[in-house]
């Protein structure tokens, strides 16, 4: 029973790290989409280019094909029906970098 208990507190400890590593994560991807400037192009929750809204992305696009349209824009565009006003630039920036911001996106959802 003891260990039972112990195991059960473990994984809840564990799982509240997650939660903060995550938010940890999201915070840094949103100071990198403030710092990128993409509110230029994007607008999120009122803020920024009406151009293209990133509202509910996270329950649009898995992690991958985030990741893709901010590494692969033009192989991502092709793959639309319609095309956008305006090319999306290439985000280049450090793996861990681009997890965060792909977090954050992640977390913009409906």
């Amino acid at each position: 029973m003891r260990r039972m208990l112990l195991s059960i507190a473990l994984t809840m400890f564990a799982v509240a790290g997650l939660g903060a590593q995550d938010a940890k994560q999201v915070a840094k991807g949103k100071a990198l989409f403030e710092k990128q400037a993409c509110a230029k192009c994007h607008q999120i929750a009122g803020k920024g280019s009406k151009m293209s809204p990133l509202d509910g992305v996270g329950s649009k696009l898995s992690a991958a094909e985030i990741k893709q349209w901010l590494t692969d824009p033009d192989t991502m565009t092709a793959k639309l029906p319609k095309k956008p006003a305006a090319k999306m630039k290439k985000v280049e920036l450090p793996d861990a970098d681009l997890d965060a911001l792909v977090q954050y996106m992640l977390s913009l959802k409906k």
